[in-house]
């Protein structure tokens, strides 16, 4: 596919998941939380999980917060690609995404729709917009249990 093509299908799938996401909103119940902060450009956003305990299985991932396209576009695939995995799972795809960020791999044929994403690393300094729900995530299921947040997580200190 030519380099245009695949530019204007970037752009396409970002727009979508941005102006309508299917994950906005909070869990019912709440499982697991997090809020994370991009000091950068601002993006703010607020993670909430329920887990299905009894097979040890994320059920749903849902955002709200404000961000840039990029911000929210990922928060919302990201939120999809969750349904059904492990916590072990999650994580692995948490640090594949950021291996992809930083252009070294891409996702198998299960979860190519989160290669669109792949598109944001031709412009480093959009990557942190992209990795803010991924590092939120991991922070919230880091958690053993729903405990209070006081602080933001944030994803300055890494790209």
């Amino acid at each position: 596919m030519a380099l245009d093509n695949l530019r204007t299908l970037y752009q396409q799938v970002i727009l979508e998941h941005y102006k309508k996401p299917k994950h906005r909103g909070k869990t019912d119940p709440v499982d697991r939380r997090h809020r994370g902060h991009n000091p950068s450009c601002g993006d703010t956003i607020e993670l909430t999980v329920q887990l299905d305990a009894a097979a040890g299985r994320i059920e749903s991932v849902k955002f709200e917060g404000e961000g840039c396209a990029i911000a929210m576009a990922s928060a919302d695939l990201m939120a999809d690609a969750m349904i059904g995995k492990t916590i072990a799972e999650a994580m692995d795809m948490t640090q594949a995404f950021q291996t992809m960020m930083k252009g070294e791999g891409e996702f198998p044929r299960e979860h190519r729709k989160l290669n669109v994403m792949q598109g944001v690393a031709q412009f480093p300094v959009r990557i942190k917009c992209a990795t803010l729900t991924w590092h939120t995530l991991k922070a919230a299921l880091e958690q053993p249990t729903l405990a209070p947040i006081d602080e933001f997580v944030s994803n300055e200190e890494t790209a």
